[in-house]
């Protein structure tokens, strides 16, 4: 595995230059069955739009613990997860790990009261529950549009990337299924125990996460050699990663690669990583190299996410049949 992350130039795409799509299909591939990450430079999200939203988390965050547990999360995945709310005890690389030292409150597509899976109570199409903070949700929002339309026009490359037509995603994201999670992490002591983590290695469970670049250092990721490495935070692009979802679905051809966050900076570290799937009802068959049999049969997204968060979090577990909690 190189141990550069490759970078994804959208300039020459968005400029309509012959050639561009599939030339960045070919660096696609090579990113996600070498490394499992890349960046994005020319992506078009405007600085000060990240800047705002960054602001926002830290907003969040600060407000007294009552009135981030009066939005406590709920079996959609939407609200406040509180400090260590994330339990994990085999983490992706087989690691005994303390549960996770950060807090971080979730957000999906805004849906009004009288959605028709609103009144159904469809899992995971609920609404956005939002703080008592003037300008909050507008930011929020905005931030979403700017993330979902920049995944909307990566799909044509990764399509292109396994060698599909351009369009071949289009019917699986009609409505695309997506969570904004604004974490914050606050410093990890440097006499904390080697397992305590801010998150403790993992795997994201996407099809596509969108990293908007933080100033803190913390974030690494493990080479297929075991190694360790800290990602770089080049100015002005954005980091983006597949999960399982995506490694399902192109039956295990591209890589969903640990990661985990250590906080030891002495400063206080948020992110706000934007996880992005297919529409709620897509049937994602594995896309096999040859056109034979699959690894894994097709699968819906409600199904894969209530199986991860039945043995992932504290909160999709109460009430139900107790589980051993793995992952992050």
């Amino acid at each position: 595995m190189s141990e550069s992350i490759p970078v994804l130039d959208l300039g020459p795409l968005r400029a309509g230059e012959p050639g561009a799509l599939d030339r960045l299909g070919a660096e696609l591939r090579h990113a996600f069955t070498e490394v499992g990450f890349y960046f994005v430079r020319n992506h078009g999200i405007p600085q000060s739009l990240l800047d705002a939203a960054f602001a926002e988390a830290e907003r969040f965050h600060a407000q007294p613990l009552e009135a981030k547990l009066a939005m406590k999360i709920n079996e959609h995945n939407i609200g406040y997860m509180p400090m260590r709310g994330a339990t994990t005890r085999v983490n992706a690389v087989g690691e005994v790990a303390l549960p996770n030292a950060n807090e971080a409150v979730f957000f999906k597509r805004e849906r009004p009261a009288n959605h028709p899976d609103v009144v159904a109570n469809v899992r995971f199409r609920g609404r956005n529950m939002w703080p008592n903070l003037p300008g909050f949700r507008d930011q929020i929002l905005a931030t979403c549009d700017a993330f979902e339309g920049l995944a909307l026009s990566l799909l044509p490359i990764y399509a292109r990337a396994l060698d599909k037509p351009a369009d071949y995603f289009a019917p699986f994201f009609k409505e695309p299924m997506y969570t904004l999670r604004m974490s914050h992490y606050p410093q990890q002591e440097p006499t904390a125990p080697e397992n305590e983590f801010g998150i403790a290695p993992h795997l994201d469970t996407s099809f596509m996460t969108i990293l908007a670049q933080n100033r803190i250092p913390g974030l690494s990721l493990r080479l297929s050699s075991g190694e360790w490495v800290d990602a770089p935070a080049p100015e002005g692009a954005l980091l983006i990663n597949g999960g399982m979802m995506l490694r399902r679905w192109t039956d295990n051809r591209f890589m969903a690669t640990p990661h985990r966050v250590i906080n030891r900076s002495g400063r206080e570290r948020y992110a706000i990583p934007f996880f992005y799937d297919a529409s709620y009802d897509a049937v994602m068959a594995p896309i096999t190299a040859d056109g034979g049999p699959a690894r894994q049969p097709p699968i819906t997204y409600p199904d894969f996410m209530t199986g991860y968060q039945r043995t992932n979090f504290h909160h999709a577990a109460e009430g139900e049949e107790k589980v051993e909690l793995q992952g992050a």
